[in-house]
């Protein structure tokens, strides 16, 4: 296996504010949650830790239902900062890579990918799981993680990639999300 290539192993999936107040606000949204929450799914399925934050959420509610009913037991982290990276208890659970996505990919999203990646930690964003409030925002978020270093992947390839091979128990498991 690649060293760049996700190993369930090695890997934490970071999912940012995807959070109520964003619903009317992101054009993309009800894409971005339906495919945070396959994530979600594809993460418990192989293994790989879940971290969920919230942005001021009394201000921006909570995580959306569609996610929130797939977490099982994750601690959802309150934030003020930016940086989910900088919030106290955030923790990638002794994993050195990191599948971010989330909201928004010019601010939240891309401070904490920066921040990750200062850590020495190998970040992949998935793109298609990644909304700002306007595309030209989306945009130029992915381009600065990219240009800093980060792989931008899709949620399927990045589930794909963590299954690594077909004819297994996880492999079915992740076909039918993914369909």
């Amino acid at each position: 296996m690649s060293r760049t290539t996700l190993d369930p192993a090695r890997t934490a999936l970071v999912v940012i504010d995807v959070q109520e107040a964003f619903r009317k606000a992101v054009p993309t949204f009800e894409e971005t949650a339906r495919k945070t929450a396959v994530l979600v799914q594809g993460a418990h399925a192989l293994g790989v830790p879940v971290i969920v934050t919230e942005q001021y959420p009394r201000g921006l509610g909570d995580t959306v239902p569609e996610v929130l009913e797939r977490l099982e037991g994750e601690r959802r982290l309150e934030k003020s900062v930016f940086s989910a990276a900088r919030v106290p208890g955030f923790d990638l659970q002794g994993r050195d890579q990191a599948l971010v996505c989330g909201i928004e990919a010019h601010v939240c999203v891309s401070q904490t990918v920066l921040d990750l990646l200062a850590d020495g930690v190998q970040v992949h964003v998935a793109a298609d799981a990644t909304a700002s409030r306007t595309a030209e925002n989306r945009v130029a978020g992915l381009h600065r993680v990219e240009a800093a270093g980060a792989t931008l992947s899709s949620v399927e390839m990045a589930l794909f990639e963590l299954v690594g091979a077909a004819g297994t128990p996880q492999f079915k498991t992740i076909q039918g999300l993914i369909r």
